[in-house]
């Protein structure tokens, strides 16, 4: 399974979440990564999904997100894209960064996203031409480093 790609398209509605958590699931178990970490990559691939499916085709016609999963020897790497409305990132990474210095009672409702994919994930970026498209990164912890 290592060095190997997997694409998946969805329609850009809720109820196909479940299909990216299972594939998620079934591709990450299978390259190793522990129950936990897995937990963490489906928190972090169903917001930036959800993202999509609520704004990315708001006032347009329905849309798809598409994944992809790129399996390394060392890590999975997840790119979730859509071709609808993009949104100002900086700003928005601006505001995930300050939040590190906010009480969780100083925090907005919303917007939370970015700042909680990257607590989750090794990497992350995104990418605003034509869309979105938000690429994840986890790397495979290692048996010792567990110990």
């Amino acid at each position: 399974m290592k060095n190997s790609t997997v694409n998946l398209t969805v329609p850009a509605q809720p109820e196909y979440l479940d299909v990216i958590r299972l594939t998620l699931y079934g591709l990450a178990s299978k390259a190793g990564f522990s129950f936990e970490e897995i937990e963490d990559m489906k928190v972090a691939v169903a917001e930036a999904c959800n993202n999509a499916i609520l704004h990315a085709y708001k006032g347009r016609a329905p849309g798809n997100v598409q994944l992809r999963f790129k399996l390394g020897e060392q890590e999975i790497t997840i790119h979730v894209k859509d071709e609808g409305n993009s949104f100002n990132y900086e700003h928005v990474a601006h505001r995930a960064v300050s939040l590190h210095d906010q009480s969780l009672n100083e925090a907005r409702i919303g917007g939370l996203g970015i700042f909680m994919m990257q607590a989750l994930m090794d990497h992350v970026q995104v990418h605003t031409d034509g869309g979105t498209e938000v690429i994840l990164t986890k790397r495979l912890s290692r048996k010792e480093e567990m110990a």
